[in-house]
């Protein structure tokens, strides 16, 4: 069976993709990481994209179907750029927020507050931005709550350095976006300009805001199952 891995977002863990772990593992070899500084893994040494996606690279020995959801998926887009993966999925995501000045420091802006008012509070306030589903909701504040200053200061700072805009022509490998109809966080112009960008690349606008995966498992499940499928027999043919 072949290997995917899933890069969670930069409120989130390995936690948030418990609706597709087992689903994927019936044919794929899984694993949800927990990036450097969340969960259970070490803090961080460095806090830059390449960093990132040079350790993410390690975690198989062999090319990877690679699946990341928002910060997850700006080091997967930089794991398809500087290493050998098999497939990109790209859910909810960015080129990264180094595109302008305002963008960085509104990224640096959240480890202020977060500094300032601690991890509960910090995930009270910004749960709802990431889904309208109650349920979800829940969810996504109980994982954004047991984040590290230390994580996620590095993450955000990977993420205001990086703008993978001039970059994106350059992936060779077959692309799926996928973006929720609903995402008040990056957007659904962001994963069109993506999917527009990254040569063959396609778009699926599903249900749910920016944790589509989260709300809408089944419809998540069902498109990247459906694209890696597709990447598979073209491999095998």
């Amino acid at each position: 069976m072949t290997p995917v891995l899933l890069l969670h977002g930069i409120g989130g863990s390995s936690a948030s993709f418990e609706s597709q772990v087992d689903v994927l593992a019936e044919r794929h070899r899984v694993v949800a990481w927990d990036a450097p500084g969340y969960g259970d893994s070490p803090d961080p040494e460095r806090a830059d994209i390449a960093w990132y996606a040079e350790r993410a690279a390690r975690i198989f020995d062999e090319p990877a179907h690679v699946v990341g959801v928002s910060w997850g998926g700006v080091i997967a887009t930089r794991l398809a750029l500087e290493h050998p993966v098999l497939s990109l999925t790209l859910a909810d995501s960015t080129r990264g927020y180094g595109t302008s000045a305002a963008a960085a420091a509104r990224m640096r802006a959240r480890v202020d507050e977060l500094t300032e008012v601690g991890a509960a509070e910090f995930a009270r306030r910004r749960a709802p931005r990431l889904s309208s589903d109650p349920a979800t909701r829940a969810k996504v504040e109980a994982t954004m709550a047991r984040v590290r200053l230390a994580g996620y200061r590095a993450a955000a700072e990977s993420m205001a350095t990086t703008d993978h805009g001039p970059l994106l022509g350059r992936i060779s490998v077959p692309t799926l976006v996928v973006v929720g109809a609903d995402d008040q966080v990056t957007g659904v112009e962001e994963s069109r300009l993506l999917a527009r960008e990254i040569p063959g690349a396609r778009l699926r606008v599903i249900g749910g805001g920016h944790a589509a995966n989260q709300e809408c498992p089944g419809e998540f499940n069902e498109v990247l199952l459906e694209f890696l499928s597709e990447v598979e027999a073209a491999r095998c043919a």
